[in-house]
């Protein structure tokens, strides 16, 4: 099976409490079977065997292996989209339970590190900064918005002198500074979620990919070595998604996102670049998101491909947009470069759905799966518990599929990304 390489990251030459998870041998019965041990699927599994079920979790290749251990760490607020689009999309009743939700995803994940010890480097604060003229504006409506209608204070317009001022570079127009957003180690938080599920009761089987599934009256996934026979089955499969179905493909489309570390900077030209330590997006429609690691890298991610083989330059590939926004940074050196392949939603909106009355699904997080994922296994466990109230207001979001089938969608997508990443640079 044709998959990414695995992953030579500093998240990966920095993880805390790697175990070896063992092969699923044989047959093995349970109530839910979790394919994938990413965050919605630990998530899941951990929120389950809470719940007093025996959860079984398969994962391909090892836990946090995909986008969960590879990504930004940015734990965001809010959905992807913004709450004016999403009023505009869903109307102001649907838009404020989406906020509330999304709320107590963030709230989940650091109730989860507080609750386990997990240790993984989480900090406070995320600072959006407006590439273009115009989205300073936006941006500082939008934090009003946040403020007067969503009772949420943590958010404020930032001027351009003073985002200046932050970042150690001139080339933005403004921001919006949310104090209870933040950044995390990515890898290290799947792992603190994985060891939490073992403790609740979670059998967690690594190097095991699912080769079929059947969602029917008696639910099962396939091995090469084994099978599991469960009540329920829950994918959490995100990008990754392989062979294993069609309805729920056509909703999402995998790309890959790539990112870089520098060597360590040090405490006074960190504070130069960064200097509050707060994680950074920008308002692109193809974004740079960057932070600093624990120990003063710049941890930078910037741009992306659409076919399933990564550049071969994974470094150079992201050093140049790095250099656009720090070219004082041209003589660093840059110890470590990765990518990997999340799934994103033509309307950006997560896709939760339910395949009959056994199988479940969560997908499309759209780079905003932080805080998300967590809420998404959580509500899977409720949904599975016979409590699917907050699970069916998910399913009721608009889920439209990528036009063009299996066979030409892929082509439709890049010509689409090429175009706004054009309007990017114009």
């Amino acid at each position: 099976m044709n998959r990414p390489p695995d992953p030579e990251s500093y998240y990966a030459a920095t993880a805390r409490g790697v175990i070896a998870h063992p092969r699923l041998l044989g047959e093995v019965t349970c109530d839910v079977c979790v394919i994938g041990a990413g965050f919605t699927g630990l998530s899941a599994a951990l929120h389950l065997a809470e719940r007093g079920y025996d959860a079984v979790l398969l994962e391909a290749r090892r836990v946090g292996w995909g986008a969960s251990g590879r990504n930004g760490g940015q734990l965001g607020s809010g959905q992807r989209q913004s709450q004016d689009e999403l009023e505009r999309l869903v109307g102001a009743e649907q838009a404020r339970a989406l906020w509330d939700l999304a709320e107590e995803a963030k709230a989940t994940v650091k109730q989860r590190i507080r609750r386990h010890d997990i240790s993984c480097d989480l900090k406070s604060g995320a600072l959006q900064v407006a590439y273009k003229p115009g989205d300073a504006a936006v941006l500082a409506t939008r934090a009003e918005n946040l403020r007067a209608r969503y009772d949420y204070p943590h958010i404020r317009a930032v001027p351009r002198d003073e985002v200046a001022a932050m970042l150690g570079t001139g080339i933005y127009h403004g921001g919006s500074l949310d104090s209870d957003a933040g950044h995390l180690h990515p890898l290290n938080y799947a792992l603190g979620l994985a060891r939490a599920a073992r403790q609740a009761g979670a059998r967690i089987f690594e190097n095991s990919p699912v080769t079929r599934i059947e969602s029917g009256a008696q639910p099962g996934a396939t091995t090469a070595q084994g099978r599991v026979w469960a009540q329920y089955l829950v994918l959490a499969c995100n990008g990754h998604l392989e062979g294993l179905g069609t309805a729920y493909r056509r909703q999402i489309m995998p790309i890959n996102n790539y990112i870089l570390a520098t060597e360590p900077l040090g405490e006074a030209r960190a504070r130069d670049i960064i200097r509050d330590d707060v994680a950074v997006s920008d308002t692109k429609f193809v974004i740079d998101y960057y932070r600093l690691s624990a120990d003063k890298r710049l941890l930078f991610g910037g741009g992306e491909t659409y076919r399933r083989a990564f550049p071969a330059d994974i470094k150079g590939f992201v050093r140049r947009y790095m250099l656009r926004v720090y070219p004082q940074l041209a003589e660093a050196r840059i110890d470590y470069a990765w990518g990997g392949t999340l799934a994103i939603t033509m309307n950006r909106l997560p896709g939760f759905g339910r395949l009959g009355a056994g199988l479940f699904y969560a997908q499309g997080f759209s780079g905003h799966g932080v805080a998300l994922t967590s809420l998404a296994g959580k509500l899977i466990a409720e949904a599975v518990a016979g409590s699917a109230e907050r699970f069916r207001r998910l399913l009721r979001l608009p889920q439209p599929s990528f036009p063009g089938g299996t066979l030409l969608r892929w082509p439709g997508l890049v010509a689409g990304m090429l175009y706004y990443s054009l309007r990017d640079k114009l």
